[in-house]
């Protein structure tokens, strides 16, 4: 079997995923598989939730190929990423043969074009259709001489190409086919270029995954995510949630236990995500001590991390320099990005159930947690009602459980339009992690592109994370936080705020490309939910005195 080249794990989870076409050494192929696969340990179950929640979308529409059903049956699911000794097997395709001398449109690589060359290269045009079919194009040739020549115009649209005999000039085709049933009998095919996003989208999921496999365990005894929502609630007072378990009220008597079952599923499900991350190392802002009180650095810990912190409304900030993430593709779509006109198209194993392809790593990352007073005195500011708490509570639990209680997170393919307590908590913090992915960048030295958010909006707060580069940690995330964080949550605060596209910005959305989007790696919600106004509007969180 011949090497075509070698490409990096991360490349490889997005770029060479079965049935996608690529480009290798001036050629096209199509992914058949990843050769013997390395298994990922990972529980099951979160990933079987995380589906389910990812292809809401999909399932609602009847478009997920039987995919929710399944796994609400519990077929197996597991999660496998590349093996580099093995990596990636390929096949090439189209099969549609194109001399690279004369331009005629062959029957085989193997035989001689009649211009007496053998240096075939491939058309590099496909039909997709939304059913997830691929097709290769078919050309008429002249059946006098039985020969085609392909005449390609300055346009890169498939209806502009033209067929010809290459002997006696008559023209055999014009485009590559219009009005082309799909073998779905659904709809028709459209022709594209083979590298077009329309041809094929993956689909994938983010989740943290403990690296360790006894920390996983710990989180799995039948208490512990009730445990683990407990000590996100109380403000993460303790190292870890095990530590929750000897002082907790009895089931029944926190203010947890009074939450609906729908609402209390939701915040234990990220609480065990956010225990989960910090399994293996946590390092709040208030654990950053040198032995030397009159060292300038712990004076810069002392007197300015804390109103730092307080300007820009955070209850707390830890730094985890073993961050567990999981980025792992589940299937594709073709055609239109809507979940209503496309199917979704699911890797399978061959013993039945479903593959998803990885890749762990462990990165360094912020956890930035909002101060629920400050979050429920900006929500009564814009008139959304919590019960169980007043604007004189000063009880940070109760704010906290209130808001659980309250707000309904939207789903990332939800209407942004349609206002509700949930909205607002997620345009909150998706907005501000954006700025706040924006500003690091400057301060880390780490690419704006290469820093991504993992958000857990029911505890009012985000992971920032950079993406790992194979297996070691950049660093610049550390660096701030150890040496100038106060210069960033200063600069977060009071750096300008317009956008270079007002008043067209502001009118509409409040987020556009200038001044608040990221790259789709970075951003999980489609650039949706970000709102300028919610921090520096007339009542924006953070005009609000501290």
């Amino acid at each position: 079997m011949a090497k075509l080249g070698s490409r990096s794990g991360s490349q490889i989870l997005r770029t060479f995923l079965p049935a996608q076409t690529v480009d290798l050494r001036g050629d096209i192929y199509r992914v058949n598989e990843w050769s013997a696969p390395n298994p990922i340990e990972i529980d099951s179950d979160v990933v079987r939730w995380s589906l389910l929640t990812e292809i809401g979308a999909w399932t609602a529409n009847d478009t997920d190929g039987g995919m929710a059903g399944e796994l609400l049956r519990k077929v197996p699911v597991e999660v496998v990423e590349l093996n580099e000794r093995r990596g990636v097997t390929v096949e090439r395709y189209p099969r549609t043969w194109l001399c690279r001398c004369c331009r005629r449109i062959g029957r085989s690589a193997e035989a001689r074009c009649r211009c007496g060359n053998r240096n075939w290269g491939q058309l590099h045009f496909v039909g997709v259709h939304e059913c997830g079919a691929i097709t290769e194009p078919w050309i008429r040739r002249c059946p006098q001489h039985d020969d085609v020549q392909v005449v390609v115009p300055r346009s890169a649209k498939a209806a502009d190409i033209r067929f010809v005999c290459p002997v006696c000039a008559t023209p055999t085709m014009q485009g590559l086919g219009f009005h082309q049933r799909c073998g779905c009998g659904t709809g028709t095919v459209r022709w594209t270029v083979h590298k077009a996003r329309m041809v094929y989208v993956p689909r994938g999921v983010v989740l943290i995954n403990p690296a360790r496999p006894e920390h996983g365990g710990n989180l799995n005894l039948a208490d512990d995510p009730r445990e683990a929502l407990i000590w996100v609630v109380e403000g993460l007072q303790v190292v870890t949630p095990a530590e929750v378990a000897g002082r907790s009220a009895r089931p029944g008597d926190h203010p947890v236990d009074r939450l609906s079952p729908a609402r209390r599923a939701a915040a234990e499900r990220e609480a065990v995500d956010i225990a989960m991350a910090l399994a293996e190392s946590r390092t709040p802002t208030t654990a950053l001590r040198l032995p030397d009180p009159d060292d300038p650095l712990e004076k810069r810990y002392r007197e300015k991390y804390p109103p730092a912190l307080r300007r820009a409304g955070i209850d707390g900030l830890d730094l985890v320099d073993r961050f567990p993430i999981l980025n792992a593709m589940y299937g594709y779509t073709r055609g239109e990005d809507d979940p209503s006109k496309c199917r979704l198209v699911p890797f399978r194993r061959r013993r039945g159930g479903y593959r998803l392809y990885g890749n762990l790593a462990e990165t360094e990352a912020f956890l930035i947690r909002l101060d629920p007073i400050r979050v429920a005195t900006w929500l009564a500011g814009r008139g959304q009602r919590l019960p169980g708490w007043t604007p004189e509570c000063t009880d940070p639990v109760l704010a906290r459980v209130a808001i659980l209680e309250s707000a309904a997170i939207p789903a990332k393919r939800d209407d942004p339009r349609v206002e509700s307590t949930g909205a607002d908590i997620l345009k909150l913090i998706h907005t501000y992690a954006h700025r706040l992915i924006r500003q690091a960048a400057v301060f880390s030295g780490i690419e704006r592109d290469a820093l991504s958010e993992y958000l857990v909006p029911h505890h009012l707060g985000f992971f920032l994370y950079p993406a790992a580069r194979s297996d070691f940690v950049l660093g610049g995330i550390q660096a701030v936080f150890e040496s100038n964080l106060d210069d960033l949550l200063t600069a977060f605060v009071t750096a300008e705020h317009r956008c270079p596209l007002d008043p067209g910005c502001g009118i509409g959305s409040g987020a556009c490309a200038a001044c608040m989007h990221l790259g789709e790696p970075s951003c999980r919600f489609f650039n949706l939910f970000l709102d300028r106004g919610v921090l520096f509007g007339r009542n924006g969180y953070l005009r609000r005195s501290t």
